[in-house]
């Protein structure tokens, strides 16, 4: 067991969310500390890219990050139907940035000046006088779930047992290519691909980075997620975009939908960001973006309310939220088109050039309706 511990904001996760939060309390005074089972740099499931806009969010020196790091400037998509036919959609400016997330979850990390417990796996939690108690040897006086999906503080004050309507789960591989393997895949570095299922519950994507072959699919509540998988690659495979044998084994991950279902993500000392508080774009699974901005948003939060941290000044986080993202349902959401009806106007969407890029790709997966985010 490691030593008797104290901090006054102790965040559970070190990824984007988790580091962007410390981060943005660097200059509040006080004493922050991240919990992270992880040992970093360490791998994450995801196709991997930032906007412009994050970039400026987290002050990134773009130059100076791309050396040593990759970041593959995007131009280009190619999108269409798993089996049907493709369409390329191409922005006169760089419109997003292809990163590996084992570099930047890493880099952010590094930057963010915050105490790390790295390696350590989050236990316990019990409320004390001053806050909270952590695995028996650590004490906060607030507590941040930023673990993701599977958040264990997240877990604490939500319903363990909950619908998995508004779960994706996914699966993706990221490989090296040798020279000879780029030689024979045919996706380009400045277009990411993405096709979409027939049923439009999921998407899949291919994504060469400097070298780097990222390829997964995630699909909406799917309980067989390997067969879809396995016909995606069988897909590339007799396309020619990528032969299977290039491939390496998949992992999975699993996130919740925003706007899909209430969640509970402040109470007396605690509060949730990006995906423990289920803040992923219900239409492209974009959690990056979310994650960043509710870690920044909840930093501004604390400063201004500390040290009293009780769920009535919390509040103000939840409300701001809310404000950006949109409000939650009072009820589960359920799609009001009938599935068949659905299927059949989305494929008659995706083969317009207009809807690819107005609605999928500028407002999707770009994000490019959201105005900067103001913080306080």
């Amino acid at each position: 067991m490691s030593e008797t511990d104290s901090c006054d904001v102790l965040i559970v996760g070190g990824g984007p969310g988790g580091s962007s939060c410390a981060w943005g309390l660097r200059e509040s005074g006080l004493d922050v500390l991240i919990l992270d089972k992880a040992t970093f740099p360490r791998d994450k499931v995801c196709a991997g890219w930032i906007t412009p806009a994050v970039a400026e969010l987290l002050e990134l020196d773009l130059k100076d990050y791309s050396h040593g790091h990759v970041l593959q400037p995007i131009s280009r998509f190619r999108t269409g139907l798993i089996g049907g036919s493709t369409l390329h959609t191409e922005y006169p400016e760089t419109v997003s940035y292809g990163i590996r997330r084992c570099e930047f979850d890493h880099y952010l990390l590094q930057r963010c000046g915050a105490r790390a417990r790295l390696g350590e796996s989050f236990q316990s939690l019990e409320r004390t006088a001053d806050g909270w108690l952590v695995n028996g040897n650590l004490s906060a006086k607030m507590v941040i779930g930023a673990g993701g999906h599977f958040c264990p503080v997240a877990r604490e004050i939500n319903d363990k047992h909950a619908g998995d309507h508004s779960v994706v789960l996914a699966q993706e591989t990221e490989v090296q290519l040798t020279p000879e393997q780029q030689q024979r895949c045919r996706v380009q570095p400045d277009t990411p691909e993405l096709y979409f299922c027939r049923d439009f519950k999921g998407y899949a994507w291919c994504f060469l980075k400097d070298g780097y072959l990222n390829v997964g699919i995630g699909r909406e509540g799917e309980k067989q997620l390997s067969t879809a998988r396995d016909e995606f690659t069988e897909y590339l495979d007799r396309e020619q975009r990528v032969p299977r044998d290039i491939l390496g084994k998949f992992k999975g991950h699993a996130y919740r939908l925003y706007g899909l279902q209430k969640r509970t993500i402040i109470d007396d000392a605690l509060l949730l960001i990006g995906d423990a508080a289920g803040l992923a774009s219900p239409q492209s699974g974009e959690g990056i973006r979310p994650a960043i901005e509710s870690g920044l948003m909840a930093a501004d939060v604390l400063q201004n309310c500390q040290p009293n941290f009780d769920k009535g000044q919390l509040q103000i986080y939840q409300d701001r939220l809310l404000e950006r993202f949109g409000p939650w349902p009072d009820e589960p959401a359920h799609s009001m088109l009938p599935d068949v009806f659905r299927q059949f106007l989305g494929r008659q969407l995706m083969g317009t050039q207009w809807f690819t890029r107005k609605v999928l790709l500028n407002r999707w997966f770009l994000q490019q309706h959201l105005p900067p985010l103001v913080r306080s």
